[in-house]
């Protein structure tokens, strides 16, 4: 099982929260990727988020606490991944993308309300939202049921 994790980055814009994205084009479909990588030999979860913010978006911040952790079981696909996914603040500098560290396509800041209408990778939109409201940590939340793009 590869491991996954990523950064919650989140702004107020205009009276409403927004989060972070990386929009990818899979099978014809925008799909959108909270930033992230796989780990490194060697480095703990945390780390990793740091690199990656740095590498493919030129930025550092604050790594915090685990949000959540689920499974992606793909098996039939591809890899099992594990999501994990932290609480990133003191956002410092100006995202922007490296395409020689990603092929994302462009950085989008999208509202969390309707964060659970998007094709997010992981599909954990619906389960990112109440904790805006509620600040509960929600933990393992098990399987992470996924659509297939591509």
């Amino acid at each position: 099982m590869k491991v996954r994790p990523a950064a919650l980055i989140w702004r107020l814009f205009e009276n409403q929260t927004e989060i972070l994205l990386m929009r990818y084009q899979y099978g014809g479909q925008d799909v959108f990727a909270l930033p992230g990588g796989s780990c490194d030999r060697g480095e703990t979860l945390p780390q990793t988020v740091i690199r990656e913010l740095q590498e493919e978006l030129g930025v550092a911040a604050d790594i915090g606490e685990m949000i959540m952790a689920g499974e992606m079981l793909l098996s039939e696909r591809s890899d099992d991944v594990l999501h994990v996914v932290f609480a990133a603040r003191n956002l410092q500098g100006e995202p922007k993308l490296n395409p020689a560290e990603t092929t994302a396509l462009e950085l989008v800041w999208v509202p969390v309300v309707g964060l659970d209408q998007l094709n997010l990778y992981p599909n954990i939109g619906a389960r990112i939202q109440p904790w805006f409201t509620s600040a509960t940590y929600l933990g393992y939340i098990g399987r992470i049921e996924q659509r297939y793009f591509g």
